[in-house]
């Protein structure tokens, strides 16, 4: 009896409404879905988002590296990437061809609830298994903070069946936990 009485919502998720920075929009409407490069809170190194935004250069994207609390900023200028600030990720990753990040359970649900291809270089706690789990689900790939192969890493995530397997996902996972939530109490009070 007790199995009928659990109810599985799905993720309540408040959605930012801060529209994106004026620049951001602007590089966004330059051109193909760049590649989004943030670690969040994480000690991400310089070296290591260089190394990214050459990645994404050797392979023909567009990058966007988010400056987070490591204040990473290792764009040269050149028009092809962009370093932002804070921005509303639920915005910003369904306009995005991956989102290459460290892990961490919040930036992995908002990339999959976005439909996009993840790359996770995962740094401690909890990351190694959000990128064991997005290996699983077909949705992208894990690395590390020291890899050298990124392009070959990029091409991966970038493939076609991954990006197709991470919108099949975002169809799963893009219900209104909170909706789900209320319609049930409101069932169980009679309401």
């Amino acid at each position: 009896a007790i199995g009928r009485a659990i109810v599985q919502t799905g993720a309540w998720v408040i959605e930012d409404t801060t529209p994106l920075p004026a620049e951001l929009e602007a590089f966004l409407a330059a051109g193909e879905p760049p590649l989004f490069v943030g670690f969040g809170s994480m000690p991400a190194t310089p070296e290591v988002a260089r190394a990214w935004v050459e990645a994404a250069r050797a392979a023909g994207r567009r990058v966007l590296v988010s400056r987070g609390w490591a204040e990473l900023d290792v764009v040269d200028g050149a028009a092809d990437a962009l370093v932002i600030g804070d921005v509303a990720h639920d915005r910003l990753f369904p306009r995005v061809a991956a989102v290459v990040h460290h892990g961490g359970a919040g930036t992995t649900a908002t990339a999959a609830r976005a439909g996009v291809p993840q790359v996770i270089a995962p740094m401690f706690s909890d990351q190694p298994y959000w990128a064991s789990r997005v290996v699983a689900l077909g949705v992208g790939v894990a690395t590390s903070q020291a890899a050298t192969n990124l392009v070959d890493v990029l091409a991966e995530a970038l493939d076609p069946e991954t990006a197709a397997t991470a919108r099949a996902l975002a169809e799963q996972v893009g219900n209104d936990g909170a909706a789900t939530a209320a319609r049930r109490l409101e069932t169980l009070s009679g309401g």
